[in-house]
């Protein structure tokens, strides 16, 4: 029951044309382990009921056993092959004592603890299945077709082979079939199961819209800007499910501890029974005893305190937007005591203008000609700032050459072969806050490119969120120079500032801080920032814009560009923490009565029963809490 939880969180892959459909929603019924445990409880009642009655064995004898047999053949099953791979089941260890118990005549109450055992894992089977649907639900919303408009017109085309610069048509009330930019047409958006929004987005020429969200009214001509398995509702999918496979550390200490603890319990259960024996105690009663202690030990309510709460909260998240990866990184994220911040593409929205373009006296260059120069050698680079000088030469109508031989240099700039030249853009000065990058050709200095980048809306209370919950002030660690660093910094808040660092240099900076005895979380997007992601103690990538080596390397990925998520997940990840430390008080304090009860007292084995499986039932649901939608809302505002 228990070791089969860890597990069953990972959703079922499916075709990326999967049809779209409301999320589904098990019911309890459908779960064979409801079944069985629906069969067994009926055998139970009605052998109970012809017992009580005065029916003679004969009637109500084989009903127990039928009891017996479908409430705990599947428990005993994968105990017996737990038992073949050298290790100790605790479902194992309820089937033994229920058969103990009517090996010496309890017979109604070995099949009351079976029935009570098998429905308590029909419940938690539920709960686990419940929380595989928030997840599931993603894959409904794929439509499997889409309009794609061609020079001949339009044809219905699976929506798993679309590509990358396909043009689409999205209808009014249908989903949209791939990730794309819109070219033609304004409506409105429903984005709540990508990115958590309640209101209908507007959509207009230039915006983004997400596989699988609803189109509104209007109807829209957009382009394909990701493959069909690179959407986000993919990577939503995908991340998810390992993360559903992953194992928190607290879970496989708890999980290494069991195996000695089981092993610990069938000593002391015999014990419990040779030493009553020993003083004269009825063998009855004495075994009796020992099958009760070893119900009201079993730790079935500890394995379970940890995994649910954990596996809650990264379905939870997932839904609005933010893909934790792991159970570890979900455990993680709670632990953030400082958070250490990348600028361009993540406090600012990484999509810089030009605004100045000033060609070198004497190259022979006007504006028009430094600038195409300088977007020929950019235009094959990720980067915010090349794709801004690419998007100027653009609007200009300007020719872009060829770039041969290119070459990026994360932190330093690219160099290309334009026409025959080797053409060089790199970091070069600050001017009043902007960017100025230095273009040379075959050496020469040609002139230089000033850009902006706009500080995000949310940046200022993002910073002030993260300074409220590690009660310090995030540090910001970028490459761009002290001048447009310090206007961010001013703007936000901060001002523990290091600019000017290079990919190895966010990386020490992070060691450093690290080192001090601060738990980092950065944040980044770019092919500069993976290093500081995988050196840091947590890493949230910016999804939507942010490089495929970034969201790789991340613990956490953001696909919505909305920074306030950062914080949210982080007091999710606590809330989490929280759960799992609640579930290991509840369960400690139920163990350690039960078991004093049955030590010191006489605790019936009806009882006993009742107890153990309602704290492992009670501790499944606890750590359940984080799949309701105001988990998160609490959460996102603090």
């Amino acid at each position: 029951m228990v070791a089969r939880v860890s597990t069953a969180l990972a959703p079922a892959h499916a075709p990326a044309s999967a049809p779209a459909a409301p999320r589904r929603r098990t019911r309890f019924l459908t779960l064979p382990e409801a079944r069985w445990a629906l069969a067994a409880t009926l055998a139970f009642l009605l052998a109970l009921a012809l017992d009580l009655a005065g029916a003679p064995a004969w009637a109500w004898a084989p009903l127990y056993a039928a009891a017996y047999a479908t409430g705990g053949w599947e428990p005993a099953l994968e105990g017996l092959r737990a038992l073949r791979e050298k290790t100790l089941d605790v479902d194992l260890l309820m089937i033994v004592a229920a058969l103990g118990a009517a090996s010496i005549g309890q017979v109604r109450d070995g099949a009351l603890l079976i029935v009570i055992f098998a429905t308590s894992g029909a419940l938690e089977a539920l709960a686990t299945a419940r929380t595989a649907d928030s997840v599931r639900g993603l894959l409904d919303l794929a439509p499997t077709t889409a309009t794609r408009i061609t020079d001949t017109g339009e044809e219905t085309v699976p929506a798993a082979a679309l590509a990358v610069g396909d043009l689409l048509l999205i209808r009014p009330g249908e989903r949209v079939g791939a990730d794309a930019h819109v070219l033609d047409g304004t409506s409105e958006a429903d984005e709540a199961t990508i990115t958590g929004e309640p209101l209908p987005v507007p959509k207009r020429p230039g915006d983004e819209v997400f596989a699988g969200t609803l189109n509104g009214a209007g109807a829209l001509r957009v382009r394909v800007a990701r493959d069909p398995a690179d959407s986000v509702i993919a990577r939503i999918v995908t991340l998810v499910e390992e993360a559903s496979r992953t194992k928190a550390p607290t879970q496989l200490f708890i999980e290494k501890v069991e195996q000695r603890y089981a092993a610990g319990l069938v000593v002391a259960t015999l014990a419990v029974f040779a030493v009553p024996l020993a003083f004269g105690a009825e063998l009855a009663d004495a075994l009796l005893r020992a099958m009760t202690f070893m119900i009201v030990a079993s730790p079935c309510a500890v394995v379970l305190a940890t995994m649910p709460p954990l596996l809650s909260a990264i379905a939870n998240a997932g839904r609005h937007g933010v893909l934790v990866k792991s159970a570890v990184a979900m455990e993680r994220l709670g632990e953030t005591d400082l958070a250490a911040l990348d600028k361009t593409g993540t406090l600012t929205e990484g999509a810089p203008e030009v605004t100045a373009v000033r060609p070198a006296a004497g190259t022979g260059l006007d504006g028009d000609a430094l600038l195409a120069l300088a977007a020929s050698a950019e235009h094959p680079s990720e980067h915010p700032l090349a794709r801004a000088v690419v998007a100027a030469a653009r609007a200009r109508g300007l020719r872009l050459a060829p770039a041969e031989d290119f070459t990026a240099h994360p932190g330093r700039g690219v160099t290309a072969t334009v026409e025959g030249h080797e053409v060089s853009v790199g970091r070069a000065d600050t001017d009043s806050g902007a960017t100025v990058v230095a273009v040379t050709r075959d050496g020469e200095p040609v002139g230089t490119l000033a850009l902006t980048d706009r500080l995000r809306a949310e940046a200022p209370a993002t910073t002030a969120a993260l300074t409220a919950l590690t009660g310090t002030a995030p540090v910001l660690l970028t490459g761009d120079h002290p001048g447009a660093a310090a206007r961010v910094a001013d703007a936000t808040g901060l001002t523990d500032v290091r600019a000017g660092l290079l990919p190895e240099d966010k990386v020490e900076a992070v060691r450093a801080l690290q080192d001090s005895g601060r738990k980092v979380l950065f944040v980044g997007d770019g092919v500069n920032d993976a290093p500081a992601l995988a050196a840091a103690h947590s890493g949230i990538a910016m999804g939507r814009a942010g490089s495929d080596l970034a969201l790789e390397t991340a613990d956490a990925v953001i696909v919505r560009d909305e920074l306030t998520t950062v914080p949210a997940v982080v007091r999710l990840s606590r809330a989490a923490r929280r759960l799992v430390a609640q579930n290991l008080v509840i369960a400690g304090v139920f163990i350690t009565g039960l078991v004093l009860w049955d030590l010191l007292g006489h605790l019936p084995l009806p009882l006993g029963v009742a107890g153990h499986e309602g704290s492992t039932v009670l501790v499944g649901l606890n750590g359940l809490r984080l799949l309701r939608e105001s988990a998160w809302v609490q959460d996102s505002r603090g």
